[in-house]
């Protein structure tokens, strides 16, 4: 066959298979038996399909300008099966996305929980091997802050400084009675009480307990907003992925996918221009996440970046036992002074008893026990964190793409020629330019738009929110206030994640993986 032969067959078979383009397509009895047979295959049963043409005088969306081959239950099905569809392509399209953000918020509050229960471990394993006369009472202070801790990281409105001064407030009694004044018996209630009013006041353990406080708090706050937000993002794309569209997206989807069956033309595949349009109109509310989203994803990065040193609460927590060691020795150092002080403030409720001469083994520690070892290089939080957010980014378009997406996904006509336009078969389809968002559809001819549904309204407040808070972590650590001579010694034992902090060497050392594998 000649190139020119070709060339005139194609539209020729384009219009046995579609019919003639801009012309009306009156439904004839060979037409309305294919759309019955395709009918059955979406709804077992043919009790409302018409056994041939009919005027179609009752439908209200596929309206015919000639006879047609549904009727109006028919109509109502196609309408339901449209609405599914448009749920399904969304269910389909955020996929990836869903199992990314689901995936990542269960392994990082799976590893948040190992880190805290590693930090008890070790804390536990330095009061079992180095002071050991205290037995278990501290360990049941230490399980105390732990447990704590973790209710704060799953959202507890505990206060960090509280679960921190309680701990020390009753260690002091364990340690007056066990290491600055050993011998004695174990303190009265009425003793007991006095030394933990007194702990604060005498700063039995120097500014441990308030650098304690400082990085352990920003630690925490700083994985529980992570953690906020990955949960938040779960939120919105399961919200996006279940909507209930209004009635005119209803009518527009029918309109878009199943009302050309109605001419029996069943082949017949919208144009992509049109698509947009009925798509941009469908989904004009949940466009209007598309910028939030983006900055949800570059605030979430400004925090992750952050997260290093007194923010990392896996190096905070992992390390946490040798403040609280550092806080008994420093207790010991000064323990004239503070048996004095205590003699003073808690006389009244003091037992005097000759004092042992001997003192325990566990009285003194050498400094350079219980120094912290990396064993092993393996896949750390931080690195975890960075693998997440290199994956978000590649999708901080989604909900500007969706349109595209669903489309490109409903075998949608792209060079908009010999297609459905809502009416009829077209040579060629004229896009109207339109916008994302809600404000841009009020051109919008194809679907009227009412404003964003509640709970997209509902969602956007959220991201709003969580932005701010992500936003807040970010610029309190780029504004920290500057730090006394004090403060910065006190501080210096911060270490980022590439930093080779802590190494050691030698006889005694406690060797901690701080460094996690992640299965998933």
């Amino acid at each position: 066959m000649s190139g020119s032969g070709a060339a005139l067959l194609l539209p020729l078979l384009a219009a046995a298979l579609l019919g003639a383009p801009g012309a009306a397509q009156p439904a004839g009895e060979a037409a309305c038996r294919s759309v019955r047979a395709a009918f059955q295959v979406l709804q077992p049963g043919a009790k409302w399909v018409p056994e041939g043409p009919v005027p179609g005088t009752d439908l209200q969306v596929c309206i015919p300008k000639g006879s047609t081959c549904c009727s109006r239950k028919m109509e109502e099905k196609y309408q339901a099966a449209a609405r599914l569809n448009m749920e399904q392509l969304l269910q389909s399209a955020s996929m990836e996305l869903k199992f990314l953000v689901i995936q990542n918020a269960a392994v990082f509050q799976e590893a948040f929980e190992i880190v805290v229960r590693h930090a008890r471990n070790f804390t536990n394993s330095m009061f079992r091997t180095h002071y050991q006369s205290m037995g278990p009472r501290a360990l049941k202070f230490v399980g105390e802050l732990f447990t704590d801790i973790s209710l704060y990281i799953l959202g507890s409105d505990i206060s960090v400084n509280d679960m921190i001064n309680e701990f020390f407030d009753s260690l002091f009694p364990l340690v007056y009675s066990h290491l600055i004044n050993p011998g004695f018996p174990d303190p009265s209630v009425e003793m007991t009480e006095c030394l933990r009013a007194a702990r604060r006041d005498l700063k039995v353990f120097g500014n441990y307990p308030k650098m304690m406080m400082t990085q352990v708090s920003k630690s925490l706050q700083a994985t529980r907003v992570f953690l906020q937000a990955l949960n938040l993002g779960i939120e919105v794309i399961n919200t996006t992925d279940h909507l209930k569209f209004s009635k005119d997206c209803g009518r527009a989807l029918l309109k878009m996918w199943y009302c050309s069956h109605c001419q029996g033309l069943l082949l017949a595949k919208p144009c992509a221009g049109y698509c947009s349009l009925v798509m941009q109109g469908c989904l004009a509310g949940v466009l209007e996440i598309h910028n939030l989203w983006r900055e949800y994803i570059g605030s979430l990065e400004g925090l992750t970046k952050g997260m290093r040193g007194i923010y990392d609460m896996e190096h905070v927590l992992l390390s946490l036992f040798s403040v609280v060691r550092d806080a008994i020795v420093h207790a010991q150092k000064n323990e004239g002074k503070l048996s004095t002080a205590i003699s003073r403030l808690c006389g009244h409720a003091q037992q005097r008893q000759i004092r042992s001469a001997n003192y325990p083994e566990d009285l003194f520690i050498d400094k350079k026990v219980l120094k912290v070892t990396h064993v092993e290089q393996e896949e750390t939080l931080s690195s975890r964190r960075r693998e997440l957010i290199a994956k978000l980014k590649s999708h901080s378009s989604f909900y500007s793409s969706l349109p595209e997406y669903i489309c490109n996904h409903s075998s949608a006509v792209q060079n908009d020629t010999l297609c459905w336009n809502g009416q009829e078969v077209v040579e060629r389809y004229s896009p109207q330019t339109t916008r994302n968002g809600a404000k841009a559809q009020a051109g919008n001819h194809e679907v009227k738009m009412k404003g964003p549904e509640p709970v997209i309204s509902q969602i956007i407040d959220k991201l709003k929110h969580i932005n701010q808070l992500l936003r807040g972590m970010t610029l309190s650590r780029r504004k920290a206030p500057e730090k006394n001579p004090e403060e910065e010694e006190e501080e210096s034992g911060d270490c980022d994640d590439e930093d080779d902090c802590g190494r050691g060497s030698g006889d005694g050392e406690l060797r901690v993986r701080n460094q996690l594998r992640f299965l998933a």
